[in-house]
């Protein structure tokens, strides 16, 4: 599930408007709903924002957040699979 609709159920199923949690961002509801539609990227002080205002578990709409993060940079590499085994080798090397 990307970070928008995670945003998005999230928000709808609390009967909350885009408006308010905008204004809670600090950002206008344009902004907001490009986010919830994943065409603009939200701010990681955002995310935690988002998940205060939201009542949500913030490690798992981090790991969302980030896995879109990660797709968009990597997702029209011919090499995307490979490097991403690489660097899950590297990262798992570096938590022991």
């Amino acid at each position: 599930m990307q970070f928008g609709e995670r945003i998005r159920e999230l928000r709808e199923s609390q009967g909350l408007l885009q408006r308010q949690l905008a204004a809670s961002l600090e950002i206008d509801t344009p902004m907001f709903s490009k986010i919830e539609r994943g065409e603009r990227k939200a701010k990681r002080e955002q995310v935690e924002l988002l998940a205060s205002l939201l009542h949500a578990n913030l490690s798992d709409l981090l790991r969302i957040w980030l896995t879109d993060q990660i797709i968009d940079l990597v997702k029209d590499e011919p090499q995307a699979s490979e490097a991403l085994k690489t660097a899950l080798k590297e990262i798992k090397k570096d938590e022991h």
